[in-house]
């Protein structure tokens, strides 16, 4: 019996503004909204909805026996809040059948698991949140942005109390062996790995209105028969895409649509089963341990990172970016925790890429700059910006240890001021109530030597509260 795993990305940044030189210093906000609301609106009214609309239509035909899984960045989901709240309520409504299961991420669908482990384990943690708030599930199987994965990323995300992940079919990692087996990771052997089929994936996403492709047109009936003639040991058929594959890449008018709402009739007659990543997990065992020791994806041929870090550009600008995340942890500013994930997201640093991509990239589909320099001269003038702003909350000369062991000193201390104004205010009720005769009055020394011991804990705190700030202030002048 073989059975076939759907997984749908759903992601949209937060695009940048025209940002010139002279707007360093005086403008801090970087975001065009306009774009952000246009291409998000356009998008689910061509793609989303009516395919969320399919999906439903097809868990309730087939008996709750179709089922997919669906991986949301917290980027994707904040503008679909804003501007598409009635996706939301549709996918409330999906989530509801029982038959639709949702993965982690990173927040901000961005590149900090290669350059931040703190960070990334940050933004795991907010997506997930999100996710529960939203749809109340708590994701159980991990995806990282455009699949990046490697032994490293693999270890981080099994310490994070996930069962499996999701990554791409490298052949330079695979080799011999097929995509189509639940696999292990070697760093984490409690670690599964599901890999994406890239062929039939992009046969759908990427080939399916292309009149030139050899197979055209594609057809539910062709589709199940060219799995059905995969080896029979190999009964694991995972199908990974961007959502907007249904009504954008590939238009309504090409018949996308209802070759989906075919698929499953036609699997049913194969004994061709579709289920979740992680009913995938619970029912196959893994036939082999994978080691990956450099980072791949599941974008262009290669596999690899260098759609995001092949060039000096994409270099300079992802480590200048990285190298404060220390600081902006330590901030409280939420203006700059905002800035920050909107910042990190990996579309930002493909758009610098000068790699002709063929593929038919969603990511360029929707570059907002007409050259990749353009791109990285925008990037960095707002990115400089921002480095600004957080400088003057945290100086560079300051380092990280010493910024730590300063802010501890400061919560401590109003600690202790606030315990003693406790202290204060507790002893001048007792001394009120005392004259009221709610109580028997203290003797007169008594009374009088316990003033003094007041007003002196106090006024040491105040002291060295005072003491603190000023260390601080020096600090951030140095």
């Amino acid at each position: 019996m073989k059975a076939i795993c759907f997984y749908f990305q759903i992601h949209q940044p937060f695009r940048l503004k025209h940002y010139r030189f002279f707007d360093i210093g005086n403008d801090h906000y970087y975001y065009d909204d306009f774009a952000d609301d246009d291409i998000i609106t356009r998008i689910a009214q061509r793609s989303y909805m009516p395919a969320n609309q399919m999906l439903l239509d097809m868990i309730k035909e087939n008996g709750k026996k179709f089922k997919v899984a669906f991986s949301i960045s917290g980027t994707a989901l904040e503008q679909l809040e804003q501007y598409v709240p009635e996706f939301i309520d549709s996918m409330k409504e999906l989530a509801a059948t029982g038959c639709v299961e949702f993965l982690s991420e990173t927040y901000a669908h961005s590149l900090s698991a290669l350059y931040d482990p703190d960070e990334f384990v940050a933004q795991v943690k907010a997506h997930d949140e999100k996710i529960f708030q939203l749809f109340g599930q708590k994701p159980k199987v991990f995806r990282n942005t455009e699949l990046i994965y490697d032994d490293d990323i693999a270890s981080m995300v099994y310490a994070m109390g996930f069962k499996a992940a999701i990554t791409a079919d490298a052949k330079h990692v695979l080799g011999w062996r097929s995509p189509n087996f639940l696999y292990s990771s070697a760093s984490a052997p409690k670690l599964k790995l599901l890999l994406k089929n890239g062929k039939l994936s992009d046969d759908i996403s990427f080939r399916f209105s292309n009149p030139e492709w050899a197979s055209y047109p594609l057809t539910a009936d062709k589709y199940i028969h060219w799995i059905n003639e995969l080896p029979q040991e190999e009964q694991l058929i995972n199908l990974f895409m961007n959502y907007d594959a249904f009504g954008e890449l590939q238009p309504r008018e090409s018949g996308i649509f209802e070759f989906m709402k075919a698929l499953p009739r036609f699997a049913a007659e194969s004994n061709i089963q579709f289920w979740t990543p992680s009913e995938v997990v619970s029912k196959f065992k893994p036939v082999a341990e994978l080691a990956v020791p450099y980072p791949m994806s599941w974008t262009d041929e290669a596999r690899d990172t260098s759609a995001w870090l092949g060039n000096t550009l994409q270099q300079e600008a992802v480590k200048k970016l990285y190298s404060i995340g220390e600081r902006v942890r330590l901030c409280t500013d939420r203006r700059i925790k905002q800035d920050w994930n909107y910042l990190q997201a990996s579309d930002h640093f493909f758009y610098m890429s000068t790699k002709h991509n063929d593929d038919g990239s969603v990511h360029s589909h929707y570059s907002p700059y007409d050259s990749p320099y353009t791109a990285f001269t925008n990037y960095m003038n707002v990115l400089s910006d921002f480095l600004t702003r957080v400088e003057e909350q945290y100086p560079a000369s300051i380092d990280n240890e010493e910024l730590n062991s300063l802010l501890l000193t400061i919560r401590n201390q109003e600690q202790e001021i606030e315990k003693l104004h406790r202290e204060v205010e507790l002893m001048r009720n007792n001394i009120v109530k005392d004259t009221t005769g709610d109580f028997p009055i203290e003797e007169p020394a008594e009374e009088e030597k316990k003033k003094p011991v007041a007003k002196k804990k106090a006024a040491s705190a105040a002291k060295k509260a005072a003491t603190t700030r000023k260390k601080t202030t020096a600090a951030k002048k140095k």
